[in-house]
């Protein structure tokens, strides 16, 4: 095949056509469709983008998943990037290919206002469609894989955006499945990027201790070599060095120091059957002398990515710890590729039932993600259900329950059965009995107690107390189901409060008018749904209010003239307009002005005034998500005026902040020391721990221009740890 360029297609093809469970000719067809689609295309780097299918692919190829698999890969940007539509795919490849391609595409243009919508919303859809096809998942790790390689050449707020994504989603989901390869490059990567000096450290440290550790680890192999070999014939032992993020996790997370981590160093030794590992567990054992709580028995109990071993932490005789992994070679095919292992080993000898057993936990997610009406609700969940730090506790019975780290014992009993949680009136951990908001830890044996009698269900309060997107969805769905009359009531009352608090107001012919059209978008049938959804906490009526308002402002307040008359143009050119609170209005003098709360407009920023009605002018970011692209076809143009900032007079603005950082002691105490350093005033600030060791902390701040906060910025991006700052009102 002559080409213009190399997109290592051919050396990639002369693999797949010495292996004869390969359809060749289709994933050529494939690859000519795919490079035809994407021929005018260049990646960032500049480089002809069907080399990203084609990488993608190989992963894929080197993973040995199947044909299908290799052809969507090959064809997963088409339907998304191109003219070709998933039909063409459809007819052309199958009907299978065309829902692992679908699968993975994201959604087109659709209506959502944030980000974090548009995130939730295509991890919906990645999630419905692993649940009718895993390989769906796998092509996505191995996309976002070489996507996370090649993140060199995008600008940094995207390398950050691209890395925390894939820490809190992609690297987890891959644990999840078992995936160890994809799991820990995911993680080092992603860690490159949101925290560059550690990382350098890490690794610095690492290559100081490379030599003598590589002397170290073939020293140990040999002893174990000479003391197994003659004994278990087909016997293999390898090592490793714990990977950047390992590290990272415990040295900046737990705080611990680089000599305190025990498994840096660890040595592999795969054996035949599972008697052999627990006897060459005792082997070692009488070698090296083993740390004190330190084994841990995968085999009997395994993990519920399906992954087994055994492992246990030693000291050489020069007093290094180490770690030693045993496992048969099933067990090994499982630890490395995980469900892809099992895609190709199970499927169609008699493991289907341990297949879909490891799968539950997507059904799961999946019925937490519908029951949240909120997307961004949902894509918080999800980030916190597939946390990779988890606890194993027990039933009185034995059978062990994986959660969460930070899981109560109420998650635990919804992690029972749904009855079991709304009938639950107490716990026992360890035979004794504690309050329902203690955290479990692993190891712990917890009894739930329940009651039958009538009338007894789950409190609202333990919406607050759970840690699973599971728990809450359940409790959600009984209060749903059980108190409808109840959530009616309690919803009114929440939606009539935030209409006063926000100087929403009717007639009352006017009022059910009004919900019922806000019931209506939200698509639900009755205003009473609506009462219900909010009563429930299906729906915070919080973060629809800024919508509500700007309905309520434009089509629904009481017509009143208003106190602020746009002028003609003419008057307008001719006119010397005066400042008002730092703005100037064209055309208009003395008005009262309101800062837009929706994008909180900074001196230095393109902004435009919106005549409200009986509250004067409303002055907006030209940006806004709320001001019209084009004036002339909204609704009433009349109503907005030419607005700028006046340079010859300095305004206090307030702007809010979230601020993303490891959550290490004195983050928070560092942030407030630089402000104060910077006299800079701040007027509220809230942090709060997220998943996987993070912090967020919110800040409110007075700054004097958009210049001013760009500076701000810059100092707390100098902060050990913070990794991502985002303004809210963006």
């Amino acid at each position: 095949m002559t080409e213009e360029y190399n997109d290592r297609f051919d050396e990639f093809f002369e693999q797949v056509k010495q292996n004869k469970s390969y359809d060749s000719k289709k994933i050529e067809k494939a690859y000519m469709l795919a490079r035809d689609a994407h021929k005018d295309q260049r990646r960032r780097s500049g480089e002809p983008y069907i080399m990203h299918p084609v990488a993608v692919a190989k992963i894929l190829f080197d993973f040995g998943m199947d044909n299908e698999c290799i052809i969507a890969a090959l064809l997963h940007d088409v339907v998304e990037d191109t003219k070709y539509d998933l039909d063409y795919i459809q007819k052309n490849f199958g009907e299978t290919v065309a829902l692992l391609v679908d699968g993975v595409t994201k959604l087109g243009q659709i209506p959502l206002s944030t980000r974090e919508e548009v995130q939730a919303e295509n991890i919906r859809k990645m999630f419905i469609a692993m649940n009718q096809d895993v390989r769906v998942i796998i092509i996505k790790l191995a996309d976002r894989l070489h996507n996370m390689r090649t993140l060199q050449h995008m600008p940094p707020y995207k390398q950050r955006e691209k890395s925390l994504e894939t820490l809190e989603i992609y690297a987890p989901i891959a644990h999840r499945l078992g995936i160890r390869a994809f799991k820990e490059e995911l993680e080092d990567l992603a860690i490159r990027y949101l925290d560059p000096i550690a990382y350098k450290e890490i690794e610095n440290n690492l290559s100081m201790k490379k030599e003598e550790g590589e002397v170290f680890l073939a020293d140990i192999k040999q002893q174990i070599s000479d003391k197994l070999i003659p004994i278990m014939k087909n016997c293999q032992i390898t090592s490793r060095v714990k990977s950047v993020h390992g590290i990272f996790r415990k040295v900046y997370i737990k705080g611990k120091n680089f000599e305190e981590i025990y498994d840096i160093y660890a040595v592999r030794i795969i054996v035949d059957s599972m008697i052999d590992c627990y006897n060459a567990l005792g082997i070692v054992h009488d070698m090296f002398t083993p740390l004190p709580g330190r084994f841990k028995d995968y085999i009997s109990t395994p993990k519920p990515n399906m992954y087994q071993s055994l492992h246990t932490t030693v000291l050489s005789k020069q007093g290094i710890p180490f770690e030693i992994q045993i496992r048969t070679w099933e067990m090994h095919r499982t630890a490395e590729f995980g469900i892809a292992a099992h895609w190709k080993y199970k499927l169609g000898k008699g493991g289907k039932d341990n297949f879909d057993t490891s799968l539950q936990w997507i059904n799961r997610m999946l019925e937490t993600g519908n029951a949240a009406e909120d997307a961004v609700d949902m894509v918080t969940t999800i980030k916190g259900d597939l946390s990779i730090e988890e606890i194993f506790v027990f039933t009185p019975k034995g059978d062990v329950k994986s959660l969460p780290k930070g899981a109560t014992v109420i998650d635990f009993a919804y992690a029972i059965h749904s009855a079991v949680g709304n009938k639950m009136v107490g716990a026992k951990v360890d035979g004794r009995i504690v309050p329902l908001d203690t955290k479990l830890k692993t190891g712990q044996i917890v009894e739930v107690l329940t009651s039958n009698q009538q009338g007894k269900g789950p409190s609202r309060d333990w919406l607050n107390i759970v840690r699973t997107g599971e728990a809450r969805s359940k409790i959600r769905s009984w209060f749903k189901k059980e108190r409808r009359d109840e959530n009616i009531v309690q919803g009114k009352e929440q939606l009539v409060h935030e209409f006063k608090r926000n100087f929403i107001r009717f007639e009352d012919n006017q009022y059910e008018a009004f919900v019922q059209k806000i019931a209506e978008r939200q698509h639900f049938s009755t205003i009473d749904d609506f009462y219900a959804a909010i009563g429930y906490g299906g729906i915070q009526i919080s973060r629809l209010m800024p919508g509500i308002k700007d309905e309520y402002n434009r089509n629904w307040a009481k017509k009143e003239e208003p106190t602020v008359q746009p002028i003609n143009k003419v008057e307008q050119v001719h006119r010397e307009s005066k400042s008002s609170g730092g703005v100037i209005v064209e055309g208009i003098d003395n008005c009262l002005i309101n800062m837009a709360r929706c994008c909180n407009p900074l001196p230095g920023e393109q902004i435009i005034g919106f005549i409200t009605r009986g509250h004067g002018l409303t002055i907006h970011r030209r940006d806004c998500k709320n001001v019209p692209v084009d004036i002339t076809q909204s609704p009433e143009p009349e109503r907005w005026v030419k607005a700028r900032w006046d340079g010859n007079i300095k305004v206090d603005a307030r702007s809010t902040l979230n601020v993303y950082a490891i959550d290490r002691d004195g983050v928070v105490l560092d942030i407030t020391t630089t402000l104060a350093a910077a006299h800079i005033k701040i007027h509220s600030i809230n942090a709060r721990p997220i998943n996987d060791g993070n912090c967020l902390t919110t800040l409110t701040l007075s700054v004097n221009g958009k210049e001013h906060l760009e500076n701000v910025i810059k100092m707390l991006n100098r902060i050990q740890g913070v990794y991502l700052i985002e303004r809210s009102d963006l």
